[in-house]
């Protein structure tokens, strides 16, 4: 008898060497797999082409200020929290060149060039649950507003995604909290969560779109027994206990915008070194500058679009000087708007609560603490008895 077609929805089980001709799958539809693996002490996104190039065996131990890799018992390939770099790296490149100007004589006419790229079709391997709300709020940024960033809705609407439920909490998670994890919600093609025991290693397949039903199709799976659904709801149910840091927004955004004058910004600007790391590692930031260059003849002009950060003193930058001139206006203003304005101005907050900016943060600041140390000596009398301090 032959198997039902399969839909969003469907549950299936695909084995190790299943998860391989998925691979081999994607890519023979010229794909380019990307996905996590080994490379100097990290785990970081990188193009995968086989299961030997996945971090099998690996996790990592995360804290503020800190990270490094450990082996674990077991050889699972996705038992880790999340890779250094985010995959805002593909979506929206850290650089681009946006025109180029030429001119065959020296007093000739410029003739302007304007880029027309040809992105590669991507495949994005071990997608985490607040990483897809990261995209989904960037999908938001670039391409619901007045104005679309072409780019990057070409390069995302030809993105096939698989995104992987959470078997484990790293030490800076608080995604739980934020209702974006660790079970993965709309956005992905297929869903993997990784079922690993004395017994077997298997993954539990998601359908999440029909496309993703398409190539589901062409893989040797077998349909999912309750058991199997009950093994994997455990483990995203352990995974949430497991967090050790949370982030109370109830009300987060009027006592921001009420404390601007906390002296708990001033604790922090003693602290920060302005770096711009959590900026950079965030999958959500999307501040970009502009430079102008010119080749030594002057025959040859270019515009390029590089991330900023709102760290940078020049960010600010107006006629005159910079708006935000010290540490503690520019972490104020990276923090306000992270938890604040971003939801006045796409209906949602800019934190998915992966943590990166805690890991990465060279002097362990910590977002999450910040917020609570403010809430426990509110400068403003405001009433704060409902929110659920934890």
């Amino acid at each position: 008898m032959s198997s039902p077609p399969l839909r969003a929805g469907s549950r299936v089980i695909l084995l190790p060497a299943g998860l391989q001709q998925l691979i081999d799958t994607l890519r023979r539809q010229d794909h380019q797999v990307i996905g996590p693996t080994v490379r100097d002490g990290a785990i970081v996104y990188a193009e995968v082409e086989e299961l030997a190039d996945l971090p099998a065996g690996w996790t990592d131990e995360q804290d503020a200020g800190s990270y490094h890799l450990r082996r674990r018992e077991d050889d699972a390939y996705f038992g880790y929290s999340l890779a250094a770099q985010s995959w805002k790296r593909w979506l929206h490149p850290p650089r681009r060149r946006l025109w180029r100007a030429e001119r065959a004589a020296a007093d000739g006419d410029f003739t302007l060039v304007a880029e027309q790229p040809d992105p590669p079709r991507l495949a994005f391997l071990g997608v985490r649950a607040c990483e897809l709300r990261a995209i989904a709020i960037q999908n938001t940024v670039f391409t619901r507003g007045p104005f679309t960033d072409p780019l990057y809705k070409t390069i995302h609407d030809a993105t096939f995604i698989i995104a992987v439920n959470c078997g484990y909490a790293g030490g800076t998670c608080f995604c739980s909290s934020m209702g974006t994890g660790p079970r993965v919600g709309a956005g992905f093609d297929l869903a993997l969560t990784e079922l690993l025991d004395a017994q077997r290693h298997a993954f539990l397949v998601e359908v999440g779109s029909p496309r993703g039903a398409r190539v589901l199709q062409e893989l040797p799976y077998t349909p999912a027994e309750p058991a199997d659904l009950a093994a994997a709801e455990a483990i995203v149910a352990r995974t949430a206990e497991s967090m050790v840091r949370s982030l109370d927004t109830n009300g987060i955004k009027e006592f921001l915008y009420a404390n601007a004058d906390h002296p708990r910004w001033d604790d922090v600007a003693a602290r920060c070194l302005a770096c711009g790391n959590c900026t950079s590692v965030c999958p959500t930031c999307f501040c970009t500058t502009v430079e102008d260059t010119t080749d030594l003849s002057g025959r040859v002009a270019e515009r390029w679009q590089r991330w900023d950060s709102c760290f940078t003193l020049d960010f600010s930058y107006i006629h005159g000087g910079s708006v935000r001139g010290t540490s503690r206006e520019r972490y104020r203003q990276w923090l306000t708007h992270k938890l604040a304005a971003w939801i006045d101005q796409f209906d949602s907050s800019g934190c998915v609560g992966c943590g990166r900016c805690i890991t990465w943060c060279p002097v362990g600041i910590d977002l999450t603490e910040e917020v609570r140390a403010m809430y426990a000596n509110d400068s403003t009398g405001a009433q704060i008895a409902t929110l659920n301090i934890v």
